[in-house]
């Protein structure tokens, strides 16, 4: 039976090299992402690293689309073993001057989107009694800057919901976890996200009883 890493927002930088890591160890990759033909160059480029990608179009602010698309990967391959939501809006306003209808749309994609996603696999993985949710998160969670308001407040958000997943699911035999990432993802840097995706496989290899929750990457 196929193993499917279903990843939520996958483009160049962490996700990509994420996908290839998880590619490399044998996993078939649904990449979701809300532009289909430049998702499909991704899949064909993976495909031939692993067993198959496969290209799926979604948009993470709009959840009928996202269940959909879940749908589509479970039909089309397997059920999802392992989930990975990298999707954030980057959107640049300091608070005093953040219109609060763009805070709440950047919400839906920064964090409800990530709980929409998890909702749809959590269902086989207690069926399964394993899989693996992982999160990305960034240091705005621990260090807020102000020109980055709104996707502070994603980030400990979704810290938060992984938090709280963890707890709710690990019983069951789910690990869930944050990837909460210290810095600007650029190749050739401590934060290489050739580097960071290594931390993503961590997770996922690690047993029962030794869940961690968080790994914070500071570029070491």
């Amino acid at each position: 039976m196929k193993k499917v890493c279903t990843i939520v927002g996958v483009g160049p930088g962490v996700s990509l090299s994420v996908a290839r890591r998880f590619a490399r160890e044998g996993f078939t990759l649904a990449l979701v992402a809300r532009r289909a033909e430049k998702i499909q160059n991704f899949a064909d480029e993976i495909g031939q690293e692993g067993n198959g990608a496969y290209a799926f179009s979604a948009d993470a602010s709009d959840f009928d689309s996202l269940t959909k698309v879940f749908r589509q990967i479970h039909h089309q391959i397997n059920p999802t073993d392992v989930l990975i939501y990298n999707v954030a809006v980057p959107r640049e306003r300091t608070p005093s001057v953040m219109d609060a209808e763009k805070m709440i749309q950047d919400f839906r994609v920064n964090v409800a989107g990530a709980l929409v996603a998890a909702q749809q696999v959590i269902p086989h993985m207690k069926s399964e009694k394993r899989g693996t949710i992982l999160l990305t998160g960034g240091g705005l969670a621990l260090h807020p800057h102000p020109k980055y308001s709104s996707l502070a407040v994603g980030k400990a958000g979704i810290r938060n919901l992984a938090f709280s997943l963890a707890a709710e699911l690990e019983p069951a035999g789910i690990h869930v976890a944050t990837v909460t990432i210290s810095g600007i993802v650029r190749p050739g840097t401590p934060f290489d996200p050739d580097k960071i995706a290594e931390v993503y496989w961590r997770l996922h290899v690690q047993s029962p009883g030794s869940f961690q929750t968080e790994i914070v990457f500071n570029g070491q």
